[in-house]
């Protein structure tokens, strides 16, 4: 999964502590069990490093190609800002051209875990490219730690959509309060993908959005659709597995929703995973844990407050009410995120909103971080020296400016 010049690995406490499986955990599995140990409280945030996919420990690290190097050729600040709605104050850089303004600004959305500013995850600072690709365009982009992480107060732990898309408009505010900034819009990634339509369908402030691999279909059907992709790509189980590995997520999910008392669905949950766990011979069981955790971590995870309200939450429904640019785009071999299963639908909600001006594109040869790579398994990200496709950064910074100093 890892290359040996990307990292120097030592032992790591939460990891070792609350997760027994040997060797690297995927993507997937280090973004449940973050998730499930804020949620259920076992983890506190402050014990999270930075990089919420990396163990606890020393952590060497060489810089990745495409990260930027001093001097830069724009400004930067540290800033703050408040959701005053509950009080969190979040942290984060801005970046600023150095032509003359006012300028077209982004803010960047993270995808589902307490990521800090720069999305660090696999041995890559996502964000932090980004940033540096569209600030050098002449577009002022604004990234920040997610409530709890880096340098940000708030509670992960309770946290909710409708709380990710306040921070986001907390954000917008801010900017507006900044006299080098014109129109602002909103660019997510994966869970940041739903914020964003979300945040825009709440202000006449967000001029336009992009979503990275967002979801636009219901969180049952996506887990669904990302059980098969997963298997698949790693090669593991059979697909008789694969089948009933989706059924059990149905009975889970169902189980879920309709049991509004957390130790009773808790106790649901135990019976029917513990069940299905017992009958798989050891090496699918184990592949099934890679992704989701242990019993505990996986009943954990489908109960929190979180999961239940991402469960609840129908995105194509929000995504109708939005009637600003919209740029949509997915990798070919994302597995978190099907382009297949999610392509059409936002097609369909943006079409249904009477949205005029949108554009979607499934791109061949990405996985879900929008890397060039070979399968599209969760395991190659960190073995891949490029953090974001060229091609990708180019698409988002030129449609971007189409819609806002080429509008002059």
């Amino acid at each position: 999964m890892i290359s040996s010049s990307a990292y120097s690995w030592k032992p790591g406490l939460i990891y070792k502590k609350y997760y027994k499986g040997s060797g690297m955990m995927t993507y997937i599995c280090r973004l449940a069990v973050v998730v499930l140990l804020l949620k259920s409280g076992l983890l506190c945030s402050s014990e999270l490093p930075q990089n919420p996919f990396c163990e606890v420990g020393s952590l060497e690290r060489s810089p990745r190609p495409q990260e930027p190097k001093l001097p830069y050729p724009y400004d930067e600040e540290e800033v703050s800002f408040e959701n005053a709605s509950d009080g969190v104050i979040l942290s984060g850089t801005l970046t600023l051209p150095r032509n003359e303004g006012p300028f077209p600004a982004v803010i960047l959305l993270h995808g589902s875990a307490p990521f800090d500013r720069d999305y660090s995850g696999h041995g890559h600072k996502f964000f932090l490219v980004w940033a540096d690709h569209l600030t050098r365009q002449g577009i002022a982009v604004l990234r920040f730690d997610k409530r709890s992480a880096g340098k940000s107060t708030g509670n992960y732990n309770t946290a909710t959509l409708e709380d990710f898309a306040a921070d986001a408009l907390a954000a917008v505010k801010y900017l507006k309060s900044r006299k080098e900034i014109k129109q602002i819009g909103l660019i997510g990634h994966s869970e940041g993908g739903m914020t964003a339509p979300l945040a825009a369908s709440k202000s006449e402030d967000v001029a336009f959005i992009v979503m990275m691999a967002g979801p636009c279909v219901s969180w049952e059907k996506m887990m669904e659709e990302q059980i098969g992709l997963l298997h698949r790509a790693d090669g593991i189980v059979t697909e008789e597995t694969i089948a009933l590995n989706r059924q059990l997520l149905k009975e889970a999910f169902a189980m879920v929703k309709k049991q509004e008392n957390r130790e009773l669905a808790a106790d649901q949950l135990r019976k029917v995973l513990s069940e299905h766990l017992g009958s798989l011979p050891a090496v699918e069981r184990t592949a099934f844990e890679s992704y989701y955790g242990t019993l505990d971590q996986q009943i954990n995870l489908f109960n929190s407050t979180w999961f239940r309200f991402s469960l609840a939450y129908d995105p194509a429904l929000t995504l109708r009410k939005v009637r600003i640019p919209v740029l949509a785009l997915n990798g070919e071999l994302d597995t978190g995120v099907s382009a297949k299963q999610n392509l059409p639908s936002i097609a369909k909600a943006l079409e249904d909103a009477g949205n005029k001006d949108y554009k979607i594109l499934e791109l061949p040869k990405l996985n879900h971080a929008f890397q060039t790579c070979q399968t599209g398994s969760p395991k190659e990200y960190a073995s891949i020296e490029e953090t974001t496709s060229p091609l990708v950064l180019k698409m988002m910074s030129e449609w971007v400016l189409e819609r806002t100093i080429k509008q002059k």
